[in-house]
């Protein structure tokens, strides 16, 4: 009887600014390299807020990271070698990124997404929803309301001290000056109910 080779694994790390998504990104990769595994971590090109050759989270740890904007890029640096593939803020990324992911774990890797869940609208953000769908193992991380301390899952931007605009464009590259975390009861934006967004 023929062994098929051994399959890899998807592990998704989501939640709203500011949970330490990129930091558990970071301790992981970290880890298996303490193992000796071959590790090699990416970033969207987008995320320029400190190095364009790092992963950094907001508790100032950091890992050595490739930008790239798009998979066919991002698949030029992973050879047969390569064990774990860590990619940060995934949810910058086209839709290409998702076949190959899935091309990554059925050839053996252990494949680290990490990205916002939810947009600054409080909508599924980009390609999230099929990643969660296909990983092996979900984390979802959760802050800390900057308004009332309870658990925040939602990622409020502000312009001028102000909620955003659901009408504003999705992606906006920031951190605490223009981001705060919220809990559903102190988020504010300025649609009607999700479910009536889409039809």
């Amino acid at each position: 009887m023929k062994n098929n080779p051994t399959k890899g694994t998807l592990e998704v790390i989501c939640g709203s600014m500011f949970s330490g998504k990129s930091e558990e990104l970071i301790r992981r990769v970290k880890r298996a390299s303490i193992a000796q595994q071959s590790t090699r971590t990416f970033k969207h090109h987008f995320d320029n807020r400190s190095s364009n050759d790092q992963v950094n989270s907001h508790d100032g740890s950091s890992i050595e990271a490739i930008a790239v904007d798009n998979a066919e890029s991002m698949m030029k640096y992973i050879n047969n070698s390569v064990e774990v593939v860590g990619i940060d803020e995934i949810q910058f990324f086209p839709k290409d990124i998702i076949p190959a992911v899935w091309d990554l774990v059925q050839s053996g890797k252990r494949v680290i997404a990490v990205g916002l869940d939810l947009d600054f609208r409080g909508l599924p953000f980009g390609i999230m929803p099929t990643l969660l769908a296909l990983a092996d193992h979900v984390t979802k991380l959760k802050a800390v309301c900057v308004k009332c301390t309870k658990d925040a899952h939602f990622s409020q931007r502000l312009v001028n001290g102000k909620p955003a605009k659901a009408s504003d464009p999705v992606i906006v590259i920031g951190a605490q000056e223009c981001y705060e975390a919220r809990c559903r009861d102190c988020f504010s934006i300025d649609h009607g109910p999700i479910f009536t967004i889409n039809k």
